[in-house]
């Protein structure tokens, strides 16, 4: 249940108009049965909040058993990690869900296995196993397992075990059955063709034509990707495919063209975001969505579990963290927040070696309460492990915790709740075209979200200053509304003329 002053009976089964997604690191989000380990249940137990903020699906990272804490590198992917739950805790999740209107997206790496995996114990140096075939090898006699991505051979784990790691063989045609298998059961558990169980779609993580540029496993959208995928949308045409694009440094056409996904993440236009710069913003956001077309889409995110938190590369400051979330919401595409960026916490990468440990900052506790022992708070990463003194709940301080922003109006939790009311009341904010409008000031960014006749203009201050500002029209109107910000805009021969407070966000709509 949320902790704000208002609370409404969930909506069910509401059309979802407005896509949303939340990611969730689920470990840490929140613990329900005093483990310190974040569940389903506890994700369940907050669907309230999710609503209340605007959420309209969930995006987890794995669910699967690995001896990792992070879930990815599996030693059995039909069976969920105890530490979640149950299987009946995940299908009341998605039954609730569903009941609700949201829609739930499943993280699955099935590309690499771990020494515990039955692939790698029965086949190594077995010629006789029926998994033989399973997992790359790197000799003949099949003794030597084959690395994984920059060569790793294994992993240690933040809680000093070690585990080898290898590459499954993509080749395989029982491999492609497996995959098959498994993700179909993920989309109907029943198997009774309703999906009231099933996902809604599926994150690919590190989805790659050539897997790592391993000889062995080249022009896989041909051989492996299209073949799954395909044979996937045969039993739901409406399963959502959420490609991470390996190569981050693209814009992953190669995906919405070739390998059959519906989305790919915007990773130019987060890192355009994150430099405040506004020709590197208006060249990323052209590039990016311009490819949201015929169906395909992008995820247009500020932060996830892979990389430092917004709030730490603006040195928590909130003005900025709000250009962030305007950003983030008001570009276009399908925005994705991840789990806490709403309240601010920070998180630094650590340079800890070849260990799993050194995302945990960007992965730590939700900021339910400012108390470290609250009920709730999923702080694992403190209990145990070679690395746990390295890290601390620095997102608790005065000010971030929900408990605290949840009732303070100009917090960044409510301006959060602000952009998003704002999104479902303006269908151009959701899914009309994006238009960068030229203006006069290098600290001013502006453009038009457009949708048939209607126009709405958001112009954003990227500086700590004041700034005069001209934007050019184009001849599309007479008058304006301010539907968010203070500004007292005039337009004047299709110009836009009006002083922009600093770090201000201003929405207009074209009369």
């Amino acid at each position: 249940m949320a902790i704000t002053k208002k609370q409404t009976a969930p909506a069910k089964h509401q059309t979802v108009n407005d896509e949303v997604i939340y990611h969730i690191f689920q470990r840490s989000f929140y613990d329900s049965n005093g483990d310190k380990h974040g569940d389903l249940e506890g994700i369940r137990q907050k669907l309230d909040y999710l609503q209340e903020l605007g959420v309209t699906a969930i995006m987890l990272t794995p669910l699967y058993k690995s001896p990792f804490y992070h879930n990815y590198f599996a030693d059995d992917f039909k069976k969920i990690d105890p530490r979640y739950g149950t299987l009946q805790n995940y299908l009341q999740l998605v039954r609730e869900l569903h009941q609700r209107g949201m829609k739930l997206y499943l993280d699955m790496e099935t590309q690499y296995v771990t020494e515990d995996h039955v692939w790698w114990t029965s086949g190594i140096n077995n010629p006789g196993s029926k998994y033989k075939d399973y997992i790359l090898y790197d000799d003949p006699a099949h003794t030597q397992p084959s690395s994984i991505i920059y060569g790793l051979k294994g992993l240690e784990g933040y809680d000093g075990t070690y585990r080898q790691i290898t590459t499954v063989n993509l080749n395989n045609p029982a491999v492609l059955e497996y995959n098959y298998q498994l993700f179909k059961y993920w989309m109907d558990p029943k198997g009774d063709g309703s999906f009231d169980e099933g996902v809604d779609g599926f994150r690919l993580d590190h989805m790659m034509d050539n897997l790592d540029d391993k000889p062995a496993l080249p022009n896989l959208f041909d051989t492996f990707w299209n073949p799954l995928l395909g044979r996937l949308r045969r039993v739901n045409p409406a399963i959502c495919i959420i490609a991470e694009q390996a190569n981050c440094t693209s814009y992953g056409e190669e995906y919405l063209d070739r390998a059959g996904a519906d989305r790919v993440f915007g990773f130019e236009l987060c890192k355009a975001i994150r430099s405040f710069d506004k020709a590197n913003i208006i060249n990323a956001a052209e590039a990016t969505l311009r490819l949201v077309r015929d169906g395909k889409q992008q995820v247009i995110f500020i932060e996830n579990h892979d990389m430092p938190r917004f709030s730490s590369g603006v040195a928590g400051n909130w003005a900025r963290l709000k250009i962030g979330a305007a950003l983030n919401l008001l570009l276009g595409g399908v925005p994705a927040i991840y789990y806490g960026q709403e309240l601010g916490m920070s998180g630094m990468t650590a340079q800890l070696g070849d260990t799993d440990a050194n995302d945990i900052p960007s992965r730590e506790a939700f900021a339910w309460h400012e108390n470290e022992g609250a009920e709730g708070l999923a702080t694992w990463y403190l209990q145990t492990g070679t690395w746990k003194d390295q890290f601390t709940k620095e997102q608790s301080v005065e000010g971030i915790a929900l408990e605290q922003q949840c009732f303070d109006p100009g917090s960044l939790w409510n301006f959060y709740r602000d952009l998003i009311g704002l999104r479902k009341q303006h269908r151009a904010l959701i899914n009309g075209a994006f238009k960068n409008l030229d203006n006069d000031n290098d600290s001013v960014f502006s453009f038009e979200r457009f949708n048939g006749t209607t126009k709405l203009i958001v112009v954003i201050n990227l500086s700590e200053q004041n700034q005069n500002v001209s934007i050019q029209l184009g001849g599309m109107g007479k008058k304006l509304k301010s539907l968010f910000g203070i500004a007292t805009p005039a337009i004047s021969e299709n110009t836009i003329k009006t002083e922009i407070s600093p770090f201000a966000i201003e929405v207009w709509k074209i009369r």
